[in-house]
């Protein structure tokens, strides 16, 4: 079982991430779980969602409190929470950023990474700062759990399926594209 915390602020789309990854799962024969968490419920509150795929049935309906990947919508997300906490040995960030690898905290954990620049694309695709599918295509790229095709099913079947369909299906692919993914060699550091 893969379990996936999504960060990201109200407003952004966090939620709705995880609903669409959770239909892209599905698309491909997975069983999933998908759990919302909104704490304030206000615009720019800190909000999570949660998923569990796996191969067979999920019993599980809790929160995830030890994920194998962490998916940050939001640059400034971990400034107010601990997006690590609790994550998995051997653990995989996927992070919206403008910065190099190099100028990122990392917990001890994390072996792979994935960086993509979402904001500026964003503000290329919709004049928004809104990040949300084209970090679901950085995540199909980083960690290969899930597909490209799926992802772009279940956005036609989403609420974007009338208006900004054309926009969110170039989103995805540059986040696809434009997310460079780094292997951390923790053995190397040892």
């Amino acid at each position: 079982m893969h379990e996936i915390r999504i960060h990201g602020r109200g407003g952004q789309g966090a939620v709705l991430a995880g609903s669409i990854l959770a239909a892209a799962f599905v698309e491909e024969g997975k069983h999933v779980v998908a759990v919302p968490s909104f704490g304030f419920e206000r615009r720019g509150a800190p909000v999570a969602s949660f998923l569990r795929v796996d191969d067979k049935p999920i019993r599980q309906m809790t929160n995830i409190y030890r994920p194998d990947c962490v998916l940050c919508i939001d640059p400034t997300v971990a400034r107010a929470v601990n997006v690590f906490d609790g994550i998995a040995e051997h653990g995989t960030l996927v992070q919206t950023t403008s910065k190099p690898l190099a100028e990122l905290p990392l917990h001890e954990r994390v072996e792979l990474v994935g960086l993509c620049d979402a904001v500026a694309l964003a503000l290329a695709i919709f004049r928004r700062p809104i990040t949300n599918t084209i970090m679901l295509g950085a995540f199909a790229r980083t960690t290969g759990l899930v597909s490209l095709a799926s992802l772009r099913t279940a956005l036609t079947r989403s609420s974007f399926r009338d208006a900004g369909l054309a926009q969110n299906m170039a989103a995805l692919e540059q986040g696809f594209e434009q997310t460079a993914v780094h292997r951390i060699d923790r053995r190397a550091a040892a």
